[in-house]
């Protein structure tokens, strides 16, 4: 090839500016979207060993769900592994963990829907109107959230705009309901609401389930209307009633 003086080569060289060019090239064409199988060196001084490329990560967040619940060994334990768990999308959503209220030991266990926005705002599941309904209902079988009852929701997030939760999400937070229960050993569970019989017992409506007895998680489980429905639909109170009696003698024999 010619040599060209320093003149003609700056000459050539302003021409292709002015055609756009703006970039130099090698002479040999580089395919950007190949992958290497080795990491670059990195001079160090000394030969430096060859890193291979790194395979994505893949996240597991159900079985880190179990792990993170299973390492709970108490409820204030279970409450820190929630609210450090950041694979479940409706926790950036909420304003607030909505984990428990009541009585921590009591015999009687209430899981609830996933939180209204009431409850969300709060942090306390069975807020609001629905709340004092259910206080109602439970002193007249002479228990109490204040010495009795505990309470908790199916999921401790709020769904957004109140949507149902979706299966990944049920099936990430399932180990903590599970590790709930487990830890907090109520002699009965009672489910209020459809979502959290749909969610639990398989049933997406409670008014079919409703009054009668079953076993979760090796628990005897009695699933009734929740007291939102009841604001609702007044006339269906006595049939919570009954369910309310059944639940009394159910733990005048245990």
């Amino acid at each position: 090839m010619e040599s060209i003086d320093y003149h003609s080569a700056m000459a050539m060289l302003a021409w292709q500016v002015e055609l756009g060019c703006d970039e130099c090239t090698a002479d040999v064409p580089v395919n950007r979207y190949e992958i290497p199988s080795l990491a670059p060196k990195i001079d160090q001084g000394s030969e430096a060993t060859p890193v291979l490329a790194s395979e994505p990560v893949f996240i597991d967040p159900i079985s880190l769900g179990h792990v993170a619940a299973e390492r709970a060994q108490d409820l204030d334990g279970l409450r820190a592994a929630l609210e450090s768990f950041e694979h479940c999308e409706l926790s950036r959503g909420a304003r607030n963990l909505v984990f428990a209220d009541g009585t921590p030991g009591a015999r009687v266990m209430i899981i609830g829907d996933p939180p209204s926005l009431e409850e969300d705002r709060e942090g306390r599941p069975f807020v609001g109107g629905a709340g004092e309904l259910l206080d109602k209902m439970l002193s007249a079988i002479d228990l109490s959230r204040k010495s009795s009852v505990y309470l908790i929701n199916v999921i401790p997030w709020r769904p957004p705009q109140n949507r149902d939760p979706k299966p990944d999400e049920i099936n990430m937070i399932q180990p903590f309901l599970k590790r709930h229960i487990d830890l907090a050993k109520p002699d009965v569970l009672v489910v209020m609401g459809n979502q959290s019989c749909k969610i639990l017992l398989g049933s997406h409506s409670n008014m079919s389930l409703r009054g009668n007895w079953g076993e979760l998680f090796d628990k005897p489980v009695l699933p009734m209307l929740h007291p939102t429905y009841l604001l609702r639909n007044p006339t269906a109170k006595r049939e919570t009633w009954d369910d309310l009696l059944s639940l009394k003698m159910r733990l005048s024999e245990i």
